[in-house]
This record gives C-alpha cells, structure tokens and sequence, in this order.
C-alpha cells in the first residue's frame, strides 16, 4: 500500500467521529502493535509525518494512544478492547495478529491495517 493513501485513511477515518468527542475536539487515533515501540519506531515515524503532511500533529489537533504487547500477542485482545473502551476514532494495525484482535473486539470503530 502506498504511504501516501494509507496515510490519507487514517486522517480520513480519524477526522470523521470528531463531533463524537464534545469535549476534545481532537480525534485520538489508537495504535496496537504486538512489538515494542522500538522496532516499530520507524512505522510510527513515518505515519506521523505523513499525518504532519495531511496538517494533523499530536498534541495539537491530534491524540494517539499506543498499545504494544511487546511481542506477547496473548496480551492483544486486552489491549484492544482498551482502546475500544476509551473510544479511539480508528485503531491501526501493523500485523495480522494485531489486525485479528481489533476486529474481534469491536465492529464500529474503522480499523486500518497494513501488512
């Protein structure tokens, strides 16, 4: 998938429940990833600046809320249903382990994925 329209479905689908959040008017995008935040370093890094380019920046128009399992994928239906519970616009995915969990614990909230 190229970088540029998974990025646009994350601003797209993030942008989109906004007016759900009266009080925060921020979207907050929900990151589940069965790694650590140091081997998916680069992947977070590139989407933020690609959410950057599509003028969405963290802490300023935009949360995110990270989930690692750090490579424990017995942990990943909890760390979702997490992020279900605090109501995260959309979940990403990295993995078909972790794209697996999100869809099992909730069938409302986008989910976008990449393999």
């Amino acid at each position: 998938m190229k970088r540029r329209t998974f990025i646009a479905g994350i601003a797209g689908a993030a942008a989109w429940p906004a007016t759900a959040h009266a009080q925060d008017a921020s979207p907050v995008i929900g990151f589940l990833n069965s790694s650590t935040p140091a081997v998916a370093g680069e992947n977070i890094a590139a989407t933020l600046r690609g959410l950057a380019e599509a003028g969405y920046v963290e802490d300023r128009n935009l949360r995110l809320e990270y989930r690692w399992a750090e490579g424990h994928s017995d942990r990943l239906p909890a760390l979702a249903d997490d992020l279900v519970r605090r109501r995260v616009a959309v979940i990403v995915t990295l993995s078909t382990f972790t794209t697996i969990a999100a869809k099992a614990a909730t069938n409302t909230i986008p989910i976008i994925f990449s393999q």
